[in-house]
């Protein structure tokens, strides 16, 4: 979990210029989110917004699936352990933090019009970004997975 400062959210060309952990974690995960289910979209994972109790900041999304598996910035881990890791570091800063879980469709991850539709949610489109995020994320997604593959001595693809 990070803090950027809003002056660097708030300026395209320093938000673009974090490096890719950070700003994909810090206002383009959902754009990660997305290519993370385009690359994988017959593998039982699904959207969901680590929506923050009213009053807190740290909103987060992140695919899960019913094995208890999540990806996000971090790489693939199991979600109770990414949970509790968010509870961890937002109560740090947030004394009381807690959220909510909600369930997103996909295309939701992309249309700020759409994702507009949902109390407290505002996520831009990659095109909004200072240049499009999602060969970004799709970069950043591949990188994580081969990652993943060499730390486990493995060479095939994710299969989960």
């Amino acid at each position: 979990m990070y803090r950027v400062p809003r002056r660097i959210k708030q300026d395209p060309e320093q938000r673009w210029a974090l490096p890719d952990r950070v700003f994909f974690a810090c206002g383009a995960c959902h754009i990660l989110a997305y290519a993370f289910l385009q690359r994988f979209p017959d593998q039982g994972f699904r959207a969901l917004w680590i929506k923050p109790a009213s009053g807190f900041t740290g909103n987060h999304c992140v695919v899960t699936n019913d094995a208890g598996l999540a990806f996000d910035y971090h790489g693939l881990s199991r979600f109770d352990r990414l949970m509790a890791h968010m509870q961890l570091k937002a109560n740090r800063w947030w004394p009381g933090w807690h959220c909510t879980l909600v369930e997103l469709p996909q295309d939701v991850l992309i249309s700020e019009a759409k994702s507009r539709t949902y109390e407290g949610l505002w996520l831009r489109e990659p095109k909004q970004f200072l240049h499009d995020a999602m060969p970004r994320a799709e970069r950043y997604l591949e990188a994580k997975l081969e990652f993943t593959r060499c730390r486990a001595g493995q060479r095939a693809s994710l299969a989960v």
